[in-house]
């Protein structure tokens, strides 16, 4: 069994933004455009979990600090 490497959120935040740019900024194919499409929203759902169960951790936290 292989095992993948992990991305950080930082290098999929970088991909993100060259993914942007390279649409924003270039005439593409559509077949190109599509997968460039999917793999940006593949991108944001990762990094929107990411964000979520960082602020989740963040509200456990708190509760233990505050002691509720």
């Amino acid at each position: 069994m292989v095992k993948e490497k992990a991305i950080s959120f930082e290098d999929k935040l970088t991909r993100l933004n060259a993914i942007v740019e390279k649409v924003e900024n270039s005439v593409l194919p559509l077949e190109e455009s599509i997968r460039l499409f999917e793999e940006g929203n593949a991108l944001i759902k990762e990094l929107q979990k990411t964000l979520d169960d960082a602020e989740k951790k963040i509200g456990e936290y708190k509760k233990v600090d505050s002691g509720k």
